[in-house]
Order: structure tokens, then C-alpha cells, then sequence
């Protein structure tokens, strides 16, 4: 199974953006979207920002992944 992780980016720097999961930061490959921006949330996939989504889907997809943790 895999899974992704939702998270809010911080900083985008050519190519690569530090995102904010749960507290922790870390850097991430943001290649594959266009125009990332701070303050947007994504998707992450093996250290991969693989789709933009809405700040209600990245609190959806918290809530269940704490549900099934």
C-alpha cells in the first residue's frame, strides 16, 4: 500500500520546496507541480510533491490517517 502525506509548503526554491507536516519541516522534490507557492498545501509521495490539494483535504486526509494510527 502507499501513502501520502499532507502537508503546507513553506519555501519554494527551484525545483525543491520545504514543506511543514504535523511540526516537522523537510525538503521535497516540487518539480512535478507548476507554480508552487508558499502557503499552499500538497500532497507528498516519496519525497515528492505529486498534486496540490485544498487545506480541507489536507485536515481530511490528517483526520484519517490519526484514525488509522
Amino acid at each position: 500500500m502507499c501513502v501520502g502525506l499532507s502537508a503546507k509548503v513553506v519555501r519554494v526554491e527551484e525545483g525543491t520546496a520545504i514543506i511543514d507536516a504535523g511540526g516537522a519541516q523537510r525538503e521535497i522534490s516540487a518539480g512535478v507541480l507548476d507554480e508552487l507557492e508558499p502557503g499552499d498545501f500538497v500532497m507528498v509521495h516519496a519525497g515528492v510533491a505529486i498534486a496540490k490539494i485544498t487545506e480541507d483535504d489536507s485536515a481530511e486526509a490528517d483526520s484519517v490517517m490519526e484514525e488509522l494510527l
